[in-house]
């Protein structure tokens, strides 16, 4: 197989983030690349999205959302749309 060179420009920290992604996968930067490339002209669209982590405030509110569904506290169960309105709409 031919290869060719393609060459473009990034910002630091991005060049930084894709060799770590790279050096952490064990694999060249531009077989990344490569994968992403031939992804994206197999399925004729191009697919932007990063992952969501979520911040240390919302992991505590989560946590706590747990523990109230555990111990059916502060939880307030409605059997229709209308019903949840007319609660929401009482607050």
């Amino acid at each position: 197989m031919n290869k060719t060179v393609l060459n473009f420009r990034t910002d630091r920290d991005t060049k930084q983030q894709i060799q770590e992604l790279a050096a952490e996968l064990g694999v060249p930067v531009s077989v990344i690349l490569n994968a992403q490339i031939k992804q994206m002209l197999r399925d004729r669209k191009l697919v932007l999205s990063a992952e969501l982590e979520p911040t240390p405030y919302l992991e505590k509110i989560m946590e706590e959302v747990e523990q109230d569904l555990a111990a059916n506290k502060n939880i307030i169960w409605t059997k229709s749309a209308k019903e949840a309105i007319a609660h929401l709409e009482s607050l």
